[in-house]
C-alpha cells in the first residue's frame, strides 16, 4: 500500500497530470482557455507518430519472437472479450438501453493511446523497462471491441450490416493508420532512423504530452460540467469499477505471457483504458442512435482521469509486486 501511495503522489505531482488538472479546473470554472482544434490535432498526430516510431525501433532491436506473437493474440482476445464483460456489468449496474450499453461497452474493450503514453512516461521516469512491441499490441486492440459491440446488438434482434463504410471507419481510422504506419517506419529504419530524428521525437515528447493533456482536461471538464443528467450513480460507478476489472484480466494475461514488470503494467493499462478517439468515430457510423453524451462522458470524463491519476500508479505497483521487481 505504501508503494502505491508513493507512486500515486509522484504521479499526481508530475507536469503531465498537473497539466490535465489545469484543463479540468479551467473548464469547470468556465474559463475561456482553449486549445485550437488544429493545434490539438497536430499534437495528437505528433504523439501517435512518436510512440509508434519508438515502438518500432524497439522491436527492430529486440527482434520478432513467439512472445510478440502471443502478446498480439492476447491483446486481440482481451479487446474482443472485455466489451462482453462490460455489457453484462452495465445491465446489472445501470438502466441503459441495449443500444447505449453496447456502445459504452465497445469503448471499454478498445484502448486510450494517451493513457498508454502517460503510463510509458511514468515507467521511464521510474526506471522500469518494458517491451517496445507493446505499441503493436495497443494498435491490435483498437478494432476488435467494435466488432464485439455490433455482435451484442445483433443478438438483440437489431442486426447491423458490416458495410464498406463501417469497415473503412474501423480499419482506416486515422489514429490506427498513423500508429501502425509509424511503427513499421521505426521497425524498418531501426536505431539509425531514431538517431536521425531523435531531437524531434524524444526530447520534446513530454512537453507536447503536457499540452495535449491540457486540452484533454478542458474537454473532460466540459463533459463533466454538462454531464449531470448522464452520470447517474450506477453509470458513474461503472466508469470507476470497469477499469479495475479490465486491469485484472490484463494482469493475468501479462503474467501468463511472462512479460517484464513494465510489460505487465502496460498490459494492465491497455485493458483498463477506454477509447475516446477511434471507437466514438466508429460508433457514429455503426450505432448512430446511441447517445454520445453517455459514452464520451464516461470514457473521457470518468475513466480517463481515474486511470491517469490513480490507476497507473496502482497497476505499476501491482505489477512490480507480482513480478518481484
Amino acid at each position: 500500500m505504501d508503494q502505491i501511495l508513493a507512486l500515486a503522489a509522484n504521479n499526481l505531482l508530475s507536469p503531465i497530470i498537473l497539466s490535465f488538472a489545469l484543463g479540468v479546473a479551467a473548464a469547470l470554472a468556465r474559463s475561456d482557455l482553449s486549445v485550437p482544434e488544429a493545434a490539438a490535432k497536430a499534437l495528437s498526430i505528433y504523439l501517435l507518430f512518436a510512440i509508434g516510431f519508438k515502438g518500432g525501433v524497439s522491436v527492430s532491436a529486440h527482434g520478432i519472437d513467439a512472445k510478440l506473437g502471443f502478446s498480439l493474440i492476447a491483446g486481440i482476445f482481451l479487446s474482443a472479450a472485455l466489451p462482453i464483460i462490460a455489457f453484462a456489468l452495465l445491465n446489472v449496474m445501470t438502466g441503459l438501453s441495449r443500444l447505449d450499453a453496447a456502445a459504452v461497452a465497445a469503448h471499454y474493450g478498445s484502448i486510450s493511446i494517451v493513457t498508454f503514453v502517460a503510463a510509458t512516461s511514468v515507467l521511464e521516469s521510474s526506471g522500469i523497462a518494458s517491451e517496445g512491441y507493446m505499441v503493436a499490441v495497443a494498435a491490435a486492440m483498437e478494432a476488435p471491441a467494435i466488432l464485439s459491440a455490433l455482435w451484442l446488438i445483433s443478438r438483440g434482434g437489431d442486426g447491423r450490416r458490416m458495410d464498406r463504410d463501417l469497415w473503412r471507419e474501423i480499419l482506416l481510422n486515422g489514429s490506427i493508420v498513423l500508429l501502425v504506419g509509424s511503427f513499421f517506419i521505426g521497425w524498418a529504419t531501426g536505431e539509425d532512423g531514431l538517431a536521425e530524428i531523435s531531437s524531434f521525437i524524444v526530447a520534446p515528447f513530454k512537453g507536447v504530452l503536457c499540452l495535449f493533456l491540457l486540452d484533454m482536461g478542458l474537454v473532460a471538464g466540459r463533459g463533466l460540467r454538462g454531464g449531470g443528467g448522464v452520470l447517474r450513480p450506477g453509470v458513474l460507478a461503472f466508469g470507476l469499477v470497469m477499469p479495475v476489472i479490465g486491469s485484472g484480466f490484463g494482469l493475468i494475461a501479462g503474467l501468463l505471457l511472462g512479460l517484464s514488470t513494465g510489460g505487465v503494467a502496460l498490459m494492465m493499462v491497455l485493458s483498463a483504458s477506454a477509447s475516446y478517439i477511434a471507437v466514438p468515430a466508429a460508433m457514429r457510423v455503426a450505432l448512430p442512435e446511441a447517445n454520445p453524451s453517455i459514452y464520451l462522458t464516461l470514457s473521457l470524463g470518468v475513466t480517463f482521469p481515474f486511470n491517469l491519476t490513480l490507476g497507473i500508479p496502482l497497476y505499476i505497483a501491482v505489477a512490480s509486486a507480482l513480478t518481484g521487481a
